[in-house]
């Protein structure tokens, strides 16, 4: 086994991918780091991402002013921000501790009882029946502590509110000693960050009014466990806001937050099935799926021209991987956001029933409020149309959007062209025409997109994909440790692997066991060249703007 170190330059010409009009907020892998391990704001300082949501709001509100200059819409400030993002926050104010028939937000629907039916779907609806089989679980037993990883959430108060494997009140005692751990640091105006014994690390994440702790014993490093916890804290703020996530605690700082959680439990566990197997969080990236720009253009323009005002998003996706996305100027929707609504449509089949309405913050875009998404597949595709908007009223206006929307992929060939897509597998690494690679993952980091061929053997077994995988993260940690490595080589008995990363890409590659550092250097420079040449099937290089 060796590592090694170079100053290879990347082939020249353009980097495959790139874009000057990216779709998606560019990203780096631990940009977010920084902010995960910095001490709590004092007094519980709300931080809004962006005021996005505001500022839209705003903007429609002076559109909406008649001629007399009265208006029509109440504008979302600094003091109404939270009444104004929705009806949740009026049934925070009035709950008690004795109270439970109020803990769920629910849309009030004006209309007929089926049109109630259909508009006051939440995301906590959407969650189908919660059946989570680890929940019982003896916390004791030689099984709950054989898992290579847990993830515990509790309040400051060492309130237990999620574990991934046992049911939380059962770990009351454990949690209570992880609060005690962060309060007895934070005596001394410090913050715990780690723990280390033997071949376990105990990772805090402290963004009061949560504390998140990972325990691991897996190849991961401390910096992409709190990524990985940083995402599980976005989910939970999906659901409340930010906002509303800090007036519960400073009402009632002993409250248990699972009360309103209930239901969302399968969210955070289907995210945290994913970070174990999809590069797309590793490398805070998107998977596009591949197909023909031209359909993809047409796609695209389709989503555009059925625009209505006060549209923020329109995005198709599938299976994880992004179609296509249309976006209202001067608004990007940043990688990590995009994930969350992966997850919120992976996680549950109730959208592939009828057309939805679901509230869903996005904490890279505004942490401080709710988009509202019309969602609904797309006839008998596996793709999911969502149309987000500030407008919480929008439900039968989208609706007329969205079949449009289906009306013109119809008639120009797409929805057949999405299907097709999908029913075939990625493509082959033998398409490449290089001898020995195995498998890569390229990201080109100006469009916060990824690609990378379907597994092929020896990878189609779990437990040798789940090995590589483990052997991607080590490359990622040690290309972005402290001490940054442009080029990194590393032979092991079944293979060797090279990570690369540059100012326009990253890229992971795996090679044969017998494959030399000067060989993988070359097949690199190779392999770029083919995916520059593929880069429009594989990437959304330009999209139209609302």
């Amino acid at each position: 086994m060796a590592d090694t170190e170079g100053n290879e330059d990347v082939i020249e010409g353009s980097v495959p991918g790139a874009s000057q009009n990216p779709v998606l907020q560019a990203s780096n892998s631990f940009e977010d780091l920084s902010f995960s391990i910095e001490d709590d704001i004092p007094a519980r300082k709300i931080r809004h991402a962006s005021g996005s949501i505001n500022e839209i709001a705003e903007k429609k509100q002076e559109e909406d002013t008649d001629g007399d200059g009265e208006v029509r819409t109440s504008p979302i400030t600094e003091e109404n921000e939270i009444s104004e993002n929705s009806d949740y926050a009026e049934q925070i104010d009035h709950m008690s501790i004795e109270d439970t028939d109020n803990e769920v937000f629910v849309s009030s629907g004006k209309d007929d009882e089926e049109t109630t039916r259909i508009r006051s779907g939440t995301m906590l609806d959407k969650v189908d029946s919660v059946d989570r089989e680890q929940l019982d679980e003896d916390v004791q037993s030689a099984e709950w502590k054989s898992h290579k990883k847990h993830i515990f959430i509790l309040s400051e108060a060492g309130k237990p509110i999620y574990s991934r494997y046992g049911a939380e009140d059962r770990l009351v005692t454990l949690m209570g000693v992880m609060q005690a751990l962060v309060s007895f640091v934070q005596a001394d105006k410090n913050s715990i960050r780690s723990i280390t014994a033997g071949d376990h690390k105990f990772i805090f994440l402290v963004r009061l009014p949560l504390i998140l702790v990972a325990v691991s014993s897996t190849q991961e490093s401390p910096q992409q466990l709190i990524v990985q916890l940083t995402y599980v804290y976005n989910q939970i703020v999906s659901v409340l806001t930010f906002s509303q996530l800090n007036r519960i605690f400073q009402q009632r700082r002993n409250y248990d937050l699972r009360r309103l959680l209930t239901g969302t439990e399968k969210f955070i566990d289907n995210l945290l099935k994913l970070i174990d197997t999809d590069p797309s969080f590793l490398l805070q990236a998107v998977r596009c799926l591949p197909m023909s720009s031209t359909v993809r253009d047409i796609i695209a323009q389709s989503m555009h021209s059925a625009k209505v005002r006060d549209l923020v998003f329109s995005i198709l996706i599938s299976k994880n991987q992004l179609i296509a996305l249309v976006r209202m100027k001067k608004y990007v929707l940043h990688p990590a956001d995009l994930h969350l609504i992966f997850n919120l449509v992976s996680a549950s089949t109730s959208f592939q029933a009828a057309e939805s309405w679901t509230p869903i913050c996005l904490p890279k875009f505004d942490n401080s409020g709710f988009l509202h998404a019309h969602v609904s597949y797309l006839d008998d595709t596996d793709a999911c149309l969502l149309l987000l908007t500030v407008d919480k009223e929008l439900f039968f206006t989208l609706s007329d959007c969205r079949q449009k929307i289906f009306e013109r992929l119809r008639k120009h060939g797409c929805l057949q062209a999405i299907r097709d897509s999908l029913n075939h597998d990625s493509y082959k690494v033998a398409q490449v025409g290089i001898s020995d690679l195995r498998h890569f993952l390229y990201k080109s980091r100006s469009t916060a997109q990824f690609t990378s061929p379907a597994w092929e053997p020896p990878y189609t077994d779990l437990k040798q994909r789940e090995r590589l995988f483990s052997m991607y993260h080590f490359l990622h940690q040690r290309i972005h440790c402290s001490r940054p490595l442009k080029i990194l080589f590393h032979a092991t008995e079944k293979e060797t692997l090279l990570g690369w990363i540059t100012s326009g890409f990253e890229l992971y590659a795996t090679f044969g066991p017998l494959v030399t550092k000067p060989v993988a250097i070359t097949a690199i420079n190779k392999l770029l060249k083919w995916i520059k040449k593929e880069e429009e099937r594989f990437f959304i290089l330009n999209s139209p703007v609302f």
